[in-house]
Formats: C-alpha cells, structure tokens, sequence
C-alpha cells in the first residue's frame, strides 16, 4: 500500500492550471480521455458557425477510503451545464445515481434469495448512452 500511495497526488487542484503541474493529475485526466477514445463517443469536426457550443471544464477529486486515505486521483471532462438553453442544447437530463434506498432494497432481496452479490466500479457509465441530436462541444 505505501508503494502505490507514491504515484497518487495529495494536492487537489482547484484548476487546469494546477493541476498541470502535476504529473499524478496529468495521468488521471489522460485516464479520461482514453475512455472517450475507446468509446469513440466524440468525433473532431471544423467548427461550424450556426450552432451553439457547450463549453467543457475538468473537475479533480480524490477518493477516499473508509479510513480517509487517497486512493484514487480522479479528473473528469465535464460540459457546463449554464451555457444550456432549454429546448436548444437539451430537451432532459439524466445522471445514473442510485438512491441509498433502493441499494438496501436490492440487498435485502438478494438476502432473501440468497443470490451471490458483487461489487464493481465502472468509470464512465455516462458514455454508453445515446443521443438522439447533435450535441456540439468546445
């Protein structure tokens, strides 16, 4: 555990700029933009003039253990949701987050069938959605 506690940062960056600064944050967001390239869910295009753009930004977090130890460097591409307009840049939004609720209840079922549970983590399950438009982003 000490060995891989050296390659995570104990810094987090509160922008690009800092976090560039640092190559443990440079890797976590090359991280996330390999995921968009395995997924091929963009596609570089010229820019054209009659449509709107969203812009984007990084957002930088540590996770943490049950103890409170960084285990994981995470960036994320994100769109700025405050440049949408509705009925232009998007009819719905749609975040894939379970309620604590229905995890209990989930577990409790499998409880009672005595199904075998287990636990993963997926990293971009926003990008095996689909859209229906075209969504162009900066």
């Amino acid at each position: 555990m000490c060995a891989f506690s050296t390659y995570l940062s104990q810094i987090f960056p509160k922008n690009i700029k800092e976090a560039l600064g640092y190559p443990d944050w440079i890797i976590a967001m090359q991280e996330e933009l390999s995921q968009f390239e395995r997924s091929k869910v963009w596609n570089l295009v010229p820019r054209p003039h009659d449509r709107t753009f969203i812009g984007t930004k990084w957002v930088f977090r540590n996770k943490l253990d049950g103890q409170g130890q960084i285990i994981r460097n995470k960036a994320r591409l994100v769109v700025q949701g405050y440049n949408q307009e509705e009925g232009i840049n998007y009819d719905e939004t749609f975040a894939p987050v379970a309620r604590m609720e229905a995890i209990r209840m989930f577990i409790a079922f499998a409880a009672h069938m005595e199904f075998k549970l287990s636990q993963m983590d997926v990293k971009s399950a926003f990008l095996n959605g689909f859209l229906q438009g075209e969504v162009f982003v900066k």
